[in-house]
């Protein structure tokens, strides 16, 4: 699980229903980390944002957006990880899939394929450039 070592630290700050009881099949984790999303869609073209995380898990990312993101449509987005590689390299996960639903501001996508990346020089590299 990509949270695995983080969510470790994490775990006390687990989001869950007001009563107690988690229905999701993966616990949400509250990470507030900088992001920028990149819509993949050869019709329309790659339309970029940025924004925040809110919450993550091993299935799925919500996250703050630029704009409305349509229902079904596949997204690559890159999150500043907030661990560091050998307690020194500086990282960012890389996540794609499709936005599953959206909400005021904000959309979650539901995570198809997943990777860490050495984060090159610079505060957030574009999205898919390294």
């Amino acid at each position: 699980m990509f949270l695995a070592h983080y969510g470790r630290v994490m775990a006390e700050r687990k989001i869950s229903k007001q009563d107690g009881t988690e229905r999701r099949a993966s616990g949400r984790f509250r990470i507030e980390q900088e992001i920028r999303y990149r819509m993949l869609d050869r019709k329309n073209g790659n339309r970029c944002g940025s924004g925040r995380t809110l919450d993550m898990s091993s299935g799925g990312v919500l996250f703050t957006a630029d704009e409305s993101l349509p229902v079904g449509k596949r997204v690559e987005l890159a999150v500043d990880w907030p661990a560091r590689l050998d307690g020194r390299c500086a990282l960012k996960f890389v996540a794609t899939g499709p936005v599953v639903r959206t909400q005021a501001g904000a959309a979650a996508i539901a995570i198809e394929r997943y990777e860490f990346r050495t984060k090159g020089s610079g505060l957030m590299p574009e999205v898919g450039r390294e």
